[in-house]
């Protein structure tokens, strides 16, 4: 399954999640989309519910479907709790640490400033949004982009940061200090679901 590229308040409202965590996609219209949107209400079964929080947490970090199970894959080969392994491997991604930072105001935009070799890992040119970002790694601007316009007006929007992100904005970087704790990130998300899912 190819990657979304539509509308993403129109997929929010679909799902009822706010896909870019602001909840804004959810304000003004907080039912589906469609003639019928706001008399949906029908009960999901055990299924449904389990590929509706696998689509939820997909969209957010906005993976295809391959790149998504290859995830899981790999927390499960992990020592930890599979799901909350699962949620870390997918913050640890260089675009999602793009977007924490500040670099660049959605996920989308972070996966596009990496694509387009603005970002450097521990001062070394890195263009792959997958890349998996170790804590320790030092995150930062290629020279000619330390004046990008819309690096520069992502940061002064940015409200405040994730703890396990430390910024030196003197520089311009950021360090990945640790993995997140489960309480650090989205509490609306119940990836026991999206394990029982792919555990069938």
């Amino acid at each position: 399954m190819a990657r979304y590229t539509g509308p993403i308040y129109r997929k929010s409202r679909r799902l009822g999640f706010s896909v870019l965590e602001t909840g804004k996609e959810l304000t003004r219209k907080p039912f589906a989309p469609g003639q019928h949107g706001q008399k949906r209400g029908k009960k999901l079964s055990n299924y449904g519910e389990q590929l509706h929080e696998k689509q939820k947490v997909r969209f957010m970090y906005g993976l295809n479907e391959k790149q998504f199970k290859k995830t899981f894959e790999k927390a499960k080969k992990l020592k930890g709790v599979l799901g909350e392994d699962f949620l870390k491997l997918l913050e640890s991604r260089l675009d999602n640490i793009v977007y924490r930072i500040g670099f660049a105001n959605t996920r989308k935009a972070a996966r596009q400033i990496v694509n387009h070799g603005h970002i450097l890992v521990n001062g070394k040119k890195v263009d792959i949004p997958s890349y998996q970002v170790s804590p320790g790694d030092v995150i930062s601007l290629k020279e000619k982009s330390l004046n990008h316009p819309v690096i520069i007006s992502s940061l002064e929007a940015l409200g405040r940061r994730v703890e396990f992100i430390s910024y030196d904005e003197s520089k311009l970087e950021g360090t990945y200090l640790r993995y997140p704790e489960r309480s650090e990130l989205n509490l609306e998300i119940d990836e026991a679901l999206i394990v029982e899912f792919y555990n069938k």
